[in-house]
């Protein structure tokens, strides 16, 4: 299959081609896709016929979204452009053997975390009490009860009504009511409800987790348990301000942390990375 770039070819100026992405996120199934790309300013011009080559390298793909701006607001959203084909925005996407029915212009999801939350997913073991915060359409959720059936329980908290909707249908889909439990409110509000009970947070936010680390503490049981932090961070010091952020509010609860991985999930920016931290709590007292 030629790349985008290549289809692109003597159609656009050759100054502009190496501006072309080599890579754009496909969120949907065989039977309808859309397509969400980032793209450079210099190529405006251009965006219509970009999404036409689009369409014609994945024939399933029935809408063509241009990132707008950065994530921004309560609900962490992205402002979408449509620049080619129809207006599609609900999509059924496949991902390692589960549904997620999904709006992409009223709600964030990532395709390219997939291997990430089998990642997570796989640490999990029979029995535990589970809590995902900022748990959006429910994929962190649903991948973790899928690949663990005998966890006890996933809580999953989200704060948009939207996602939170998507969330419900998805635990239904994949037939996860008993074990997928969704919850509609604020992390700050709805966590502490769950206070000693949990033996693993997930906490999925890059960008402002730490502000939740309280909450994921006060959720542990007081034996301890493992927490999946996840933190944006500059390449000068990729590892250290994530750790200790997560090092300084456990001390504050009486728990010490060990860091059993640390890792890159995906660039974000120039020099700059989303990172996921598995860090094993202990109790001190215990």
């Amino acid at each position: 299959m030629p790349s985008l770039r290549e289809l692109l070819k003597g159609t656009l100026p050759e100054d502009l081609l190496r501006l072309v992405p080599s890579s754009f996120d496909i969120i949907g199934s065989r039977e309808g896709a859309v397509a969400v790309v980032e793209m450079h300013e210099a190529l405006e011009p251009y965006k219509g016929i970009i999404a036409e080559k689009i369409m014609e390298l994945h024939k399933n793909v029935r809408a063509v979204y241009r990132k707008v701006g950065g994530r921004e607001g309560e609900y962490r959203l992205r402002e979408l452009e449509l620049i080619g084909g129809e207006e599609v925005g609900e999509v059924l996407h496949r991902e390692h053997g589960y549904l997620l029915k999904l709006d992409v212009t009223r709600v964030y999801f990532s395709p390219r975390e997939a291997t990430e939350r089998q990642r997570v997913a796989s640490k999990v073991q029979p029995g535990e009490f589970v809590i995902v915060m900022f748990a959006g359409v429910g994929p962190f959720a649903i991948a973790i009860a899928r690949r663990q059936p005998l966890v006890e329980k996933v809580i999953a908290i989200e704060i948009n009504p939207i996602a939170y909707r998507y969330m419900v249908e998805n635990v239904r889909l994949n037939k996860l009511e008993e074990k997928v439990v969704p919850i509609l409110g604020d992390v700050r509000e709805e966590a502490p409800k769950f206070a000693e009970k949990a033996d693993r947070v997930v906490m999925p936010l890059p960008k402002g987790a730490y502000m939740y680390l309280h909450e994921a503490f006060t959720c542990f049981k007081k034996k301890g348990g493992v927490l999946h932090f996840y933190f944006w961070d500059r390449e000068d010091d990729l590892f250290k301000r994530g750790f200790e952020l997560v090092r300084r509010a456990a001390e504050e609860h009486g728990f010490e942390a060990e860091l059993l991985e640390a890792r890159i999930v995906s660039p974000y920016a120039p020099r700059v990375y989303k990172l996921a931290f598995d860090v094993k709590v202990h109790s001190k007292s215990l």
